[in-house]
């Protein structure tokens, strides 16, 4: 009965974490705000060799996927966007108090997908701005990143955690079958010497 309370008291706790969701998501929409008045369309402002900051229109999703579609994409975009992250919520609400490293991973993600969500509803496309190049001469190869936003990068890091949450949590795994296989061979020998 106590371990029901204490689970239920533990529900939602991780949802301390949506500060670093709105905080994302201020990063990402102040950035895109100040992009978009103070860049041109398609003008690269080169800030190093290899960056610039590049005002560019996204009509589809990660990499410009279905930006060339009629655009059915946006409201397939919106849908699953709004989906996803209310089942973010859902499962940082669900989260375990030691579950912090999880948190803020899908703290992250969630902000991240909003942020482009947002400009999907209001704009009909995600405003993207960073943008990494870099020309290997003695190659004569042009490395050109598609143009993204803090948005993506949030997602990213956020997915990255995610999977690195993952692989630990399979180690972990495997370390407690491991330590219950020695302990049931430590009870089976100590049973066998008792007899």
């Amino acid at each position: 009965m106590q371990n029901d309370s204490e689970n239920a008291e533990a529900s939602g706790r991780m949802l301390f974490w949506l500060w670093l969701t709105v905080l994302t998501l201020a990063i990402d929409l102040v950035s895109k705000y100040y992009a978009s008045i103070l860049l041109e369309y398609r003008v690269p402002v080169e800030v190093t060799s290899f960056f610039s900051l590049t005002l560019s229109h996204n009509p589809g999703a990660a990499f410009s996927f279905l930006a060339d579609q009629s655009g059915w994409q946006r409201w397939f975009f919106i849908v699953l966007s709004v989906g996803v992250s209310a089942a973010l919520v859902v499962w940082m609400y669900r989260l375990k108090p030691n579950e912090k490293w999880l948190a803020i991973a899908l703290a992250l993600v969630l902000g991240g997908a909003i942020g482009n969500l947002y400009d999907r509803v209001t704009l009909g496309y995600v405003v993207d701005f960073l943008h990494f190049h870099y020309f290997f001469e003695s190659i004569q190869w042009y490395f050109n990143y598609p143009v993204f936003n803090f948005a993506d990068t949030f997602i990213c890091i956020g997915a990255f955690m995610l999977a690195i949450d993952i692989f630990r949590s399979a180690r972990r795994e495997q370390e407690q079958d491991a330590d219950a296989q020695n302990e049931q061979g430590t009870k089976t020998v100590r049973s066998e010497k008792a007899s």
